[in-house]
């Protein structure tokens, strides 16, 4: 896992203890409200028996800046907040939510979702609290501060004129900033008590070249749970290298041939494919209500050997990473498929509840309006012994996919599409040409089982995950090595 975009310098991350009194001092305080008023909440809705409740507060600042054309074309700060309010009873749940931080909106909002229960509950309620041995993964500063406006529209156009310098094709280009800074508390009917605070920033770059009257685009970019000293002058220029390079490549580009072939997938954000196509369909809930191609497969053989999947919340400052899940269980890395036999789902409280199998600090939401689930942290595939060099040298006939753009799973079936952004010809193991409107075409079990080769150079994507479930978004990470898959189908535009 020796990524070079993890900073050494690592501000010292908070305890749980300190980020339990920031949350407070954020979320409750200003308010009037008290960890007392908590319990009393669950109090009223405990009138009613349920099988679990939380109560779930989230404080979030986010900021963007966008630069085309040499000129800052938008700027925007939003500041947002509110509290969720959760009953279950056996797999029902009634949900609530305000934006009003206060007791009145809470009672209000208890006695609203405990009706998914029948009167007459008489369950003893925790009236004192518990913390949780979460992780530490990252600091508590406000990356929104760690640099001023004027700093931030410098760092904007220094990108564009690099870009520009780099070659004079480049006809556009456009760059981002983006930082937010989330706090949650989250307290649980059991009395358990968390909170995380929460920073994310990112920056993206998309350039387009001319040449001949085509135009090509390139886009690069990354980030992670930091404040904005994490772009530092050689990461950026490697971003903006990055695009320029897929743009100017993408101006020599061909058809791509059609058919099926040997797929060799490069490293990092290729595993995208992988989060699309594998592990939405080892999330607890499809595999619960039996719509997942893997359900009630585990400890069955559902990939080649040598193929190992883990979800792992823990690696610090990375995009999909968190000290606690939007439940407040710890986050862990819990292995998926060992070896190829499919060892566990990722879960949330409910349907590790329901399922009889444990949590896995998987349970997730957008924001304080809207439900948990189990969704992925950092997903990715474990590095093999081959030489990636040899793994491309060993393709007869078929394709080098570098980078993809976007894609499509159907969860039930398992079958994916995917469009290759950055892909090349291969014929005799040897590097013919790029190629553009490449699209992988396949089914996730079934691809995972036509694996051959496993290259020894996993990586992780450079922090631009964005995964989307039931109109919920939230950040993630993805990688793998270099993989070969044999048989796959790749729609073409020869």
């Amino acid at each position: 896992m020796n990524d070079v975009h993890m900073p050494t310098d690592w501000t010292k991350p908070k305890q749980q203890g300190d980020l339990l009194q920031i949350a407070k001092s954020i979320l409750l305080e200003p308010s009037g409200l008290t960890e007392s008023d908590l319990h009393d909440t669950f109090g009223v809705m405990y009138a009613h028996r349920l099988d679990d409740a939380d109560v779930y507060f989230q404080h979030t600042r986010n900021e963007s800046w966008s630069l085309e054309e040499g000129i800052v074309k938008s700027g925007s700060f939003s500041i947002d907040q509110g509290v969720g309010v959760r009953a279950i009873y056996g797999d029902k749940t009634a949900f609530a939510y305000s934006d009003e931080i206060n007791l009145p909106a809470l009672l209000k909002s208890a006695k609203a979702t405990r009706v998914i229960g029948p009167s007459g509950g008489k369950q003893a309620l925790a009236r004192t609290t518990s913390t949780p041995v979460a992780n530490t993964l990252y600091s508590g500063l406000n990356p929104l501060d760690s640099l001023g406006p004027t700093e931030k529209i410098a760092l904007l156009e220094a990108i564009e004129r690099r870009a520009k310098a780099r070659d004079p094709r480049i006809i556009q280009v456009m760059a981002s900033l983006a930082g937010e800074f989330d706090v949650v508390l989250v307290m649980r009917a059991n009395g358990l008590l968390a909170a995380d605070i929460r920073p994310l920033v990112r920056i993206s770059v998309h350039v387009i070249a001319e040449q001949n009257g085509r135009r090509e685009s390139g886009s690069a970019g990354g980030g992670a749970r930091h404040d904005y000293g994490y772009f530092t002058s050689d990461l950026v220029n490697h971003w903006v290298d990055e695009a320029v390079d897929s743009a100017l490549l993408n101006l020599e580009s061909r058809p791509a041939p059609a058919g099926p072939m040997t797929v060799v997938m490069g490293p990092g954000w290729p595993g995208v494919l992988l989060h699309e196509a594998i592990g939405h369909g080892l999330e607890g809930d499809f595999n619960r209500k039996g719509s997942s191609a893997f359900a009630g497969r585990i400890g069955q053989r559902v990939a080649a050997k040598g193929v190992t999947v883990v979800d792992d919340g823990t690696l610090s400052g990375r995009r999909g990473s968190l000290n606690i899940d939007d439940e407040g269980t710890p986050t862990q890395c819990t292995t998926l498929i060992e070896d190829g036999i499919l060892k566990g789902y990722i879960q949330d409280t409910l349907n590790a509840r329901l399922m009889k199998m444990p949590q896995t600090g998987n349970g997730r939401r957008e924001s304080f309006a809207s439900l948990p689930m189990p969704r992925m942290t950092n997903t990715y595939m474990l590095a093999g012994k081959e030489d990636p060099q040899e793994i491309v040298a060993s393709i007869k006939r078929g394709l080098y996919a570098v980078n993809f753009g976007g894609g499509q799973v159907d969860i039930t079936s398992g079958k994916f599409v995917f469009s290759a952004s950055e892909a090349y010809w291969v014929e005799n193991g040897k590097i013919q040409y790029p190629v553009k409107g490449a699209t992988i075409i396949g089914n996730g079990p079934e691809s995972l089982k036509q694996v051959s080769m496993i290259g020894n150079d996993l990586k992780l994507d450079s922090g631009v995950g964005v995964c989307g479930k039931e109109g919920q978004s939230v950040p993630v990470g993805v990688g793998q090595p270099t993989l070969r898959i044999d048989g796959m189908t790749v729609g073409g535009t020869a």
